[in-house]
């Protein structure tokens, strides 16, 4: 049988662009640059307007002027012969600003700290060998065995495994921790060993490694708490440590020496005495827009019925794309003044003076009411953005805290309180520390009435430890 059913229902549908439009919006700069590099490879007519445009043309000017030149200046000229013999291979207009930086190669670093502390020719020798036979991430995957061969057929001269061992032990001491490891076991061990070892957690994943690894491997936890005799949360304190090793001892050493390397800031803040002023780091919207010849040749062909219906439609969606593209990038730059703007209103003390206890309470819904924007708008506006300011380069996701009363009665951010909290346990007597109930107490002398589980919510997200273990470390 048939049946009619009448039913009401609400629906939200988002546009495809507009999906896009919000995609755009959580690019950073770097990500946005991509982004504009690759429309301009796949749509015709979008183009993009040279930086350099104006210096062209002065460019023109001076040679223009130079063609007025008489043979008397070309032949007593100044000019040193070298001068224009080097101009013949290089281009000024492309010359570098400044010298490439050399980089050096993570094992020549070990080498030569093997050499300033050992001065034995032959192990130097086989130090060398051993680590130029290390991988990228620092470890060694070949079987010493296999190494003492290849050295002994290539030095025509008898190399004992046991040789090697020793020259790799002294190696395994050398910086960065986890050096010439053979096993990821290992390089955990090798961090793990130049810890104080009298924490009783950094003992207990020592014996968890050396006698339990496989178990761990399975995780079995049952069974290696059953044997090392400790329950789920000092398991779990040890899993945190394990979890706070590095997995590839080259990555840190790899990091400090790209340290030409910084974060390119997405926004610029400016103090002029009380005026706080904030900029795009760079504005792409003034460089983008539609090639005119190619819009004219649209428009003729729409005109044109001769032409194939799959072209006419073709150029079409190319010409809507692009002119779609160009405004979004628009409506996203002046999103994120008003949003960023919006944001340094309600955070002008703190931007002002820098000073971390002058930030107020601030979440996304504050920024989305007074922009008159989304959450979602907000949240992604603020996701992996960055802003430059005198007293250092912010990310702006860290600058939205939560508020908590104080005695008072005033609104404070918790950003404060977790501020209070680490200059109290860093004053505090290391044989002993407080537990939290007494900088519960503390906390509440300084104004911040706050609860024990609060203090203890905020100590695990500053990664402090409780008063029994920071007593122990001490």
């Amino acid at each position: 049988m048939l049946h009619q059913n009448l039913s009401q229902k609400q629906q939200l549908k988002i546009l495809p662009q507009q999906i896009q439009l919000l995609n755009l919006f959580h690019l950073n700069t770097l990500e946005l640059e991509h982004r504009i590099q690759q429309e301009l490879e796949e749509n015709p007519l979008l183009e993009e307007t040279p930086a350099d445009e104006d210096q062209e043309g002065e460019k023109f000017d001076r040679e223009a002027v130079q063609d007025y030149k008489d043979c008397d200046e070309y032949m007593y000229d100044d000019i040193p012969d070298y001068k224009a013999e080097y101009e013949n291979y290089f281009n000024n207009e492309k010359m570098p600003e400044r010298p490439l930086p050399e980089s050096t190669d993570f094992r020549e670093i070990i080498k030569q700290q093997f050499k300033f502390l050992y001065a034995d020719e032959s192990e130097i020798l086989l130090a060398n060998y051993l680590i130029d036979s290390f991988n990228d991430a620092g470890l060694l995957d070949q079987e010493l065995a296999a190494i003492a061969d290849d050295i002994s057929f290539r030095h025509k001269k008898w190399i004992e495994v046991e040789d090697l061992e020793k020259v790799l032990c002294k190696i395994q001491q050398l910086d960065p921790a986890g050096i010439g490891a053979r096993s990821i076991r290992e390089c955990l061990l090798l961090q793990l060993k130049r810890m104080n070892i009298k924490r009783p957690d950094v003992r207990m994943a020592i014996r968890l490694l050396e006698n339990h690894f496989q178990d761990l491997s399975s995780r079995n936890m049952d069974k290696i708490m059953h044997h090392l005799g400790i329950d789920e949360d000092e398991l779990k304190i040890v899993l945190q440590l394990m979890a706070s090793l590095k997995m590839k001892p080259v990555s840190e050493l790899t990091d400090s020496m790209q340290s030409n390397q910084q974060i390119m800031p997405d926004f610029i803040l400016t103090i002029d005495g009380e005026h706080l002023d904030v900029s795009l780091y760079r504005q792409r919207s003034a460089s983008l827009h539609i090639n005119q010849n190619w819009m004219e040749n649209v428009k003729s062909t729409e005109q044109n019925k001769q032409t194939d219906k799959a072209t006419r439609q073709y150029l079409r969606n190319k010409l809507n794309a692009a002119q779609w593209f160009v405004s979004a990038i628009r409506q996203r730059e002046s999103t994120m003044l008003k949003v960023v703007k919006a944001i340094v209103k309600l955070q002008y003390e703190y931007f002002l003076e820098g000073d971390i206890k002058l930030i107020k309470p601030m979440i996304l819904k504050n920024i989305a009411e007074m922009v008159g924007v989304d959450i979602s708008t907000v949240s992604r506006i603020t996701c992996n953005k960055y802003i430059a300011t005198p007293f250092g380069t912010l990310l702006l996701k860290d600058i939205f805290t939560e508020g908590i009363i104080n005695q008072q009665g005033e609104v404070i951010s918790n950003r404060v309180i977790q501020t209070a909290i680490e200059e109290v346990i860093e004053t505090e007597d290391k044989q002993k520390p407080f537990t939290d109930q007494q900088l519960v107490a503390i906390l509440s002398q300084k104004g911040f009435s706050i609860a024990r589980r609060t203090v203890a919510k905020y100590r695990e997200l500053l990664q402090i430890p409780v008063a029994q273990m920071r007593a122990l470390w001490a």
